[in-house]
């Protein structure tokens, strides 16, 4: 038993050292499955800047709207493209190996990016977008290092040049480390504007990763209040059945 214990805490230690390794800060998205407003600002950006290049393959037009509130008129008017059909999924037209001569790898469908990153670490990354002349696209992003991907929220954040400052490191040399960014070319939202945009459609994106969740949430409330009742009417059989029994 010593032997056991000796050997699961050995293979903890390892995992630790990356949790306490210098991992990347992560703001609150704080998002809301309930706010349909949110929702629908967040599907509308991202069929506008993210269905050109990115698919939603596992996700239904109609099954959208339907969830977040709106008509299959609304749909087609607002979110889709003429060529789709309603009970379609959000596909994209790009060719495959079109898409990785110019981008340089395979785009990932962002259907359940939400479960394989988070939200925190979506919302983080569409905001820490900086200038880097160096890179194919021009920028380059302090929660994704090298990213391949070009800042296609620019016209709405504005361009930003990353702020560096100066420290000692182990060793006693000089250091640079990212404090910060400040905006060079404005957008056409205030910081804290975008900041929200961002944040509907990160919402949008943790919708399409689980849609039934909510349904899921008010399903377990039922069955837990069930299951109370239940246990109520069991203990008083269990009373009366057993009260003669001494």
């Amino acid at each position: 038993m010593k032997k056991i214990i000796i050997a699961l805490l050995m293979t903890l230690v390892p995992a630790l050292g990356l949790a306490a390794g210098g991992g990347i800060h992560l703001d609150k998205a704080d998002v809301d499955l309930h706010n349909q407003a949110s929702l629908q600002n967040g599907a509308r950006l991202f069929v506008n800047y993210c269905l050109s290049c990115h698919s939603a393959a596992y996700m239904r037009y109609n099954r959208m709207g339907k969830d977040i509130g709106l008509t299959d008129e609304q749909v087609k008017d607002n979110l889709m493209f003429a060529s789709d059909k309603i009970g379609e999924t959000m596909t994209i037209a790009m060719p495959e190996n079109d898409a990785k001569k110019w981008f340089g790898t395979k785009i990932p469908d962002l259907t359940v990016i939400a479960r394989a990153r988070s939200a925190d670490w979506l919302y983080t990354y569409l905001r820490t977008f900086y200038l880097y002349a160096s890179r194919p696209w021009g920028v380059n992003n302090s929660t994704f290092k090298d990213v391949g991907m070009p800042h296609v929220l620019w016209e709405l954040e504005g361009l930003k040049q990353p702020v560096f400052e100066t420290y000692k490191d182990h060793d006693g040399n000089d250091a640079k480390r990212l404090v910060g960014f400040e905006i060079v070319q404005p957008g056409k939202m205030t910081a804290t504007e975008y900041d929200n945009a961002v944040r509907d459609l990160v919402n949008f994106m943790v919708y399409m990763g689980e849609p039934a969740k909510l349904s899921r949430y008010n399903i377990g409330v039922w069955v837990l209040l069930f299951l109370a009742l239940l246990f109520v009417v069991s203990y008083a059989m269990k009373k009366e059945f057993w009260k003669d029994v001494h």
